[in-house]
């Protein structure tokens, strides 16, 4: 072979090897998509199974201002909830601050980040005794409720919805008390559970909120996240069609220089 066929070659196959190697370099630090966690069941469309993820299933809430609402009322939010009591004496209010420290923090952002604190003592915890908690914290009000309910409802609602208890297996199913944020994305979809006192969780916490911002409806997906995995085989054929092609040319000019 010819030495300029050989460089040739050589470039057919150079081409697509740098090219899969600089898409994986680049990629290294590409966005990574809070977890899903709590699996409904598996579908099948076509030849291709289709995870259904565990969307939460709201109750009747009652609000600071006595307002009835409902988690169905926040779909399309991205939402960050907890689980607390007004009269807790120990872990409730270290909670309260730092999620009012993440509320600061998406300022600007209030219309799609929606705060959500659920008492477990909805007995004592009146809408009247719920206000004076939020505003002996300072909180935003426009996106952050704090909700009361019937209590049994509200426990059903932790374990069966939220899935509390095995986001902290530690916690007393008779009186849920948890350090844990929960992060629902905007189908109300479980993301990530995070330790409240833990300074790297919820540095985590706070850069996963945009991240989910950002995400892409699941039945429109970015088309080049579906060739990811196919990468290699796209890139070993494009350097088969360029062999192909030097061969044929050089097939060529041999008949042409032989007549």
């Amino acid at each position: 072979m010819k030495r300029s066929a050989l460089i040739a070659v050589l470039l057919a196959l150079a081409v697509p090897l740098c090219g899969y190697y600089l898409v994986k370099y680049f990629s290294k630090d590409a966005v990574h998509m809070p977890a899903h966690y709590f699996m409904d069941s598996v579908i099948t469309s076509g030849s291709k199974p289709d995870t259904v993820w565990h969307q939460v299933q709201s109750i009747p809430f009652t609000n600071q201002f006595g307002e009835k609402v409902s988690l169905h009322d926040l779909r399309g939010k991205i939402v960050v909830m907890n689980f607390f009591f007004s009269r807790c004496p120990s872990i409730c209010p270290g909670l309260t601050r730092n999620m009012k420290r993440l509320q600061d923090s998406f300022t600007k952002s209030d219309s799609i980040v929606q705060f959500v604190s659920i008492s477990v003592d909805p007995e004592y915890d009146s809408t009247q005794k719920l206000r004076a908690f939020a505003d002996l914290y300072k909180v935003n009000h426009d996106n952050w409720w704090f909700l009361t309910g019937d209590k049994q409802q509200v426990y059903d609602f932790a374990i069966n919805e939220v899935k509390a208890n095995i986001a902290d297996p530690g916690i007393d199913t008779a009186f849920i008390h948890t350090e844990k944020f929960f992060l629902l994305d905007s189908n109300q979809v479980v993301r990530g559970f995070y330790n409240g006192f833990d300074t790297l969780a919820l540095a985590q916490l706070a850069r996963d909120i945009p991240t989910l911002m950002l995400e892409r409806d699941r039945k429109s997906p970015s088309i080049f996240r579906e060739l990811i995995p196919i990468l290699p085989v796209i890139f070993v054929a494009i350097g088969l069609v360029f062999i192909v092609i030097v061969l044929l040319q050089r097939n060529k000019n041999i008949k042409e220089k032989s007549l």
